[in-house]
């Protein structure tokens, strides 16, 4: 057994380590998240606004029971590039607010409905898969991932992005292992902190962009438009968000230790999802989603208070504001990230293992074989299929599959047809 500490989800945390443990979960989301309004090309300060804001809202309606991070969401990129090339952002903006509106009409009837479903559409051995695959195809974004990884898999690698990499991986994995006391809650920031020393003595760091920074910034606030083109453009996004959602919350159930899907509730969880990203698109900002970086944090941190998650929103609400901070942060190089993701996303896969552990999945049964096989290599082939104009791939595709599989099965179960019974 580990002899960690555990500081779970409504404990409080002392003082002197809220603010390290914080900045842990504020460095693990940033790259990521900024990139989102990057690729938009809109103002990331009302991104890292509207997600501090997403993030307390979300702790609230869920009663402090669930840890999560809000960060931008990746599954709007496909839908909303084109509206953005047609239309323009605003009109995408109002895509986002339809869409998280429907999302809380679901939230409300899944409510009424209850959750039992859940196992028939994603029995274990689909849902174990799904959950493992959230961080295992987000595995090669570590060594080759642009403004959120590190570049070793180009032409123009060099020994110092190498050099940087295995310094702040290798401080992540001994700090895990080998620290102890105050130490052993934030190995992840001391990481970053080492790798980002390392990268400076490398001579890899411009601090010019920080120079530059304006002290005080204003988020740019702009009104949704609407438009039914855009609205029905953005809508098939819907079931990619949800998949993603209820994966996330399996992974950090299995992390805490708790039934989050019981306790606060799906409903909770998926309403303050869907309604924070509404909010966020109505001035201005991108949908948001719980963040499987900030998961990989919690587990290997085993720090799981709510009050940490939401030092880090403030965290990200300053730093709108205060244009050095944000530039400062903006400096830590791809290697560094990547470094400290190779850990964090590998343990978010080990998540969805360990649910298949430990919910005894019997492979001796011809579907549950299939099911986790076929989701397994449904979102590690690189299949990518075009459905709505929205691009389905990996974990996204991989939940699409497992759900129709495994409503199939059920149907043919129900009807008699199996070979094999429960």
């Amino acid at each position: 057994m580990s002899t960690k500490k555990i500081i779970q989800v409504d404990e409080k945390v002392p003082a002197n380590l809220l603010i390290p443990l914080s900045l842990q979960h504020t460095f693990a989301m940033f790259g990521a998240s900024v990139l989102v309004p990057i690729i938009f090309g809109i103002d990331p300060s009302i991104v890292l606004l509207m997600n501090g804001v997403a993030t307390l809202l979300f702790i609230w309606i869920t009663k402090g029971k669930s840890p999560a991070y809000l960060g931008s969401s990746f599954a709007f990129i496909g839908p909303t590039s084109i509206i953005i090339a047609n239309q323009g952002f605003e009109y995408a903006q109002g895509g986002f607010v339809v869409l998280g509106i429907i999302g809380c009409i679901m939230a409300f009837v899944i409510h009424r409905v209850g959750t039992k479903w859940i196992n028939v559409v994603l029995p274990p051995a689909a849902m174990g898969a799904v959950v493992a695959l959230i961080g295992l195809e987000l595995a090669h974004l570590t060594i080759q991932g642009g403004s959120i990884g590190a570049n070793l898999m180009t032409d123009t690698a060099t020994a110092r992005n190498f050099a940087v990499f295995f310094i702040t991986l290798g401080t992540a994995v001994l700090g895990s292992v080998l620290f102890k006391g105050f130490l052993s809650t934030i190995p992840i920031l001391i990481a970053i902190v080492v790798g980002y020393i390392s990268a400076i003595a490398f001579g890899m760091v411009d601090f010019t962009p920080v120079m530059e920074a304006s002290l005080f910034t204003m988020p740019h606030f702009q009104l949704a438009k609407f438009d039914m083109n855009a609205i029905l453009t953005m809508l098939p996004v819907l079931l990619v968000l949800t998949s993603e959602h209820i994966g996330h919350q399996v992974v950090t159930s299995n992390v805490v230790g708790r039934d989050l899907i019981k306790d606060p509730g799906l409903h909770r969880s998926l309403f303050a999802d869907y309604f924070a990203s509404a909010l966020s698109g109505l001035i201005g900002g991108v949908p948001t989603t719980t963040y499987g970086e900030n998961i990989g944090v919690m587990a290997i941190t085993r720090v799981y208070s709510v009050r940490v998650i939401a030092g880090a929103a403030i965290f990200s609400m300053v730093m709108s504001f205060f244009g050095p901070l944000a530039a400062l942060i903006s400096t830590i190089p791809g290697d560094v990230i990547g470094g400290v993701t190779f850990l964090l996303y590998g343990m978010i896969g080990t998540s969805g293992l360990r649910l298949l552990v430990e919910e005894k999945v019997d492979y001796s049964k011809s579907k549950n074989l299939i099911l986790t096989s076929i989701v397994f290599v449904t979102g590690l082939s690189g299949l990518t299929v075009q459905f709505a104009g929205i691009q389905l791939s990996g974990m996204v595709l991989a939940s699409v599959v497992g759900i129709i599989l495994s409503l199939s099965f059920y149907l043919f179960d129900k009807a008699g047809w199996m070979n094999e019974t429960d």
